[in-house]
């Protein structure tokens, strides 16, 4: 078994081994991973350490680490950055590396992030989340996404899914949810009515099949905030969620549960 972390602002992670295959997911700067295959033609076949998620990256895509560095990294608390956008510099090369809002920012301490040989220079606003996190900061974090493009496989305020966006904002928080939103929706307390529900709450959302399909965060006054198109607010009900521009249901509501 071998052990990596992304050293990048964005990183693709394909369901097969190739630039044109479809992206599943996305690593942002800082996260870990085990690595499990190597292919020909340079891809490794990855779980990611945040969510277990199986897919491939390119070889050129992340810098091996040890199992000790990524034992202790996968099991310490996390320090996120938590503005749109900002940049690290190398204390070594002075070259400098853009990253994105949710971001993992490796052994941070004194304006410096640190793993194997690297060490940058990092002088934005970040969140430690070793300390307790307000309920309230989920939906304050989440109007940061307004209006970001969504992107399937996506995680960053540059394109982004409906899971994608939970799981990031959920981050932000101190708590780690599964990639998509059919496994999202397996934890937590299920509510049984609408009107139990608080903002920072997750909403599901399911097909003709039944199969959850949609996710989004509850917000107050019976709103919600979600990907669809575009990070957006729209209103919802016990039908599910109303877009006010179509004039109809876009999204067949499921179910509500409590996560925090």
């Amino acid at each position: 078994m071998k052990y990596g972390i992304c050293h990048l602002s964005v990183v693709p992670c394909r369901l097969e081994p190739s630039d044109s295959s479809e992206m599943v997911t996305q690593l942002l700067f800082g996260e870990v991973i085990k690595i499990y295959e190597e292919k020909r033609a340079g891809w490794r076949k990855i779980k990611t350490a945040f969510d277990d998620y199986d897919c491939w990256i390119d070889n050129k895509q992340y810098i091996e680490i040890n199992e000790t560095e990524f034992e202790r990294l996968n099991t310490s608390p996390i320090t996120v950055c938590s503005e749109m956008a900002n940049i690290i510099e190398n204390k070594v090369t002075n070259a400098l590396t853009p990253i994105l809002l949710g971001s993992s920012l490796p052994n941070f301490k004194d304006s410096l992030i640190r793993f194997n040989e690297f060490m940058f220079q990092f002088d934005g606003q970040i969140t430690d989340t070793s300390e307790k996190q307000n309920k309230s900061n989920i939906a304050e974090n989440a109007m940061m996404y307004l209006n970001a493009p969504y992107l399937w496989g996506g995680r960053s305020p540059f394109g982004i899914d409906c899971s994608g966006f939970t799981q990031v904002i959920y981050k932000l928080n101190g708590f780690k949810l599964p990639r998509d939103a059919s496994q999202q929706a397996t934890i937590g307390e299920t509510l049984s009515f609408i009107e139990e529900s608080e903002s920072g709450d997750l909403a599901f959302f399911d097909n003709e099949e039944g199969n959850i399909i949609h996710v989004g965060i509850m917000l107050e006054n019976n709103n919600i905030i979600h990907a669809s198109g575009k990070v957006r607010i729209d209103k919802i009900d016990h039908q599910g969620i109303f877009n006010s521009e179509t004039n109809t249901y876009s999204h067949r509501l499921r179910l509500i549960k409590k996560i925090l």
